[in-house]
């Protein structure tokens, strides 16, 4: 019996398949088309080699672009590919960068510690200080200006329409990373964004399986400036990976409504329990944001992230989520598993007490991702670790 010659073209299936197919492929038989958007564009446009682009990757790109309202979508082998990705292709050398001071960890190393050695100037401002924003927008005319939606693990709220509209009127380009709403809470798009930023190994995957980010935009050449970077630096995702993100998100609406309506009840009933000082929820109306930022910004779901406010400070807290049984102590989140962690020797370990005083982040604040298992079971998981701690205090 002889081999096939060309296996990719023998092992086709003759009728289309329901679920993409993993194209785990290097390398794509060239024709004419190809060779014509290899001269034309550099290769951005057909399917020829998988750095530069691959249907199973796509398939998951266009899966979020749909989801959050956007023209196009770009993958990424990680959420901090995706930021930095984005953010070297927008910024040059003599620029300025206002950005929120509340960013994820890599991020703050990216904006702190990276893009100054390439002569970027950056401006702080506190996340939900609006009037700081536009203060600090129209003084230092930026290029880029970067926040998140919900700050970590204050859960504060970025006003997107009031910076993007500061940002656009000098001209810069305001780039969110949506990871803590998700576009099931918001699309920053439709209030403003220039460019959202995922890391899809969060909510938008939901199975804690793959580490993946994706950018979306509705400008089509910017979309393709960032492209050529990412193909440039190499950041881009693997098809298996790709897959895994799609799968992930065929269930997103319905993981995301769950979860959401979860996260609110266990806010509304948890800050009455003995030991809780304080629960910080965007849905609650004493959130600093409820009345104001979070009708505009998160209209109807605010989000599956819940930050209990613990008696006893850090060590109490450490007690605390030491004795859960049912979520897991680990840092992430967004998974269909309930995750605890603790700022002060996870997320914020580099800070000082003092900072993430300063911060906003209180002793004893425990953060939790809320998961599947259902708001009567995560309720009484934290309940029995609550009095597991006290009793073994």
């Amino acid at each position: 019996m002889s081999l096939p010659h060309r296996p990719g073209r023998t092992y086709t299936s003759r009728t289309f398949p329901v679920v993409p197919p993993i194209y785990q492929s290097t390398t794509f038989e060239l024709d004419d088309a190809a060779y014509e958007d290899i001269q034309g564009t550099g290769g951005l446009h057909e399917t020829w080699y998988s750095r530069f682009s691959n249907p199973t990757v796509q398939a998951a790109a266009d899966t979020v672009a749909a989801h959050a309202g956007a023209r196009h979508g770009m993958m990424t082998s990680s959420g901090m590919a995706a930021i930095a990705t984005t953010l070297v292709t927008l910024l040059r050398g003599g620029d300025t960068l206002v950005a929120s001071k509340q960013v994820y960890g890599d991020t703050n190393d990216l904006i702190e510690r990276d893009l100054p050695r390439f002569g970027i100037e950056v401006i702080r401002i506190d996340a939900w200080d609006s009037e700081a924003w536009r203060d600090a927008i129209e003084t230092h005319r930026p290029t880029v200006v970067y926040g998140e939606t919900l700050s970590n693990p204050q859960l504060r709220l970025m006003d997107i329409p009031t910076v993007a509209e500061a940002a656009h009127a000098v001209g810069a380009k305001l780039v969110v990373d949506n990871t803590f709403a998700t576009p099931f809470c918001t699309r920053p798009l439709s209030i403003g964004a220039d460019v959202t930023i995922d890391s899809a190994t969060k909510f938008l995957s939901g199975h804690s399986d793959v580490i993946a980010g994706v950018v979306c935009t509705d400008d089509t050449e910017l979309l393709e400036e960032i492209q050529r970077r990412m193909i440039t630096f190499g950041g881009s995702l693997d098809p298996h990976a790709g897959y895994l993100v799609w799968r992930g998100l065929q269930t997103f609406e319905v993981r995301l409504r769950e979860a959401c309506r979860t996260a609110r009840g266990l806010a509304e009933t948890l800050v009455d329990e003995t030991g809780v000082l304080g629960v910080v929820y965007p849905g609650r109306d004493d959130h600093p944001d409820a009345a104001s930022v979070a009708p505009r910004v998160m209209p109807e779901a605010r989000g599956a992230m819940v930050t209990l406010v613990l008696d006893g400070g850090d060590e109490r807290a450490l007690e605390v989520i030491r004795n859960l049984r049912v979520a897991t102590e680990a840092t992430s989140l967004g998974g269909v598993e309930t995750l605890a962690s603790l700022p002060f020797n996870s997320s914020h370990f580099n800070m000082s007490s003092e900072e993430r005083l300063a911060a906003g982040i209180l002793p004893g604040m425990l953060r939790l991702s809320v998961g599947l298992e259902g708001e009567d079971r995560i309720r009484e998981d934290v309940r029995q670790a609550m009095k597991a701690a006290d009793g073994a205090g």
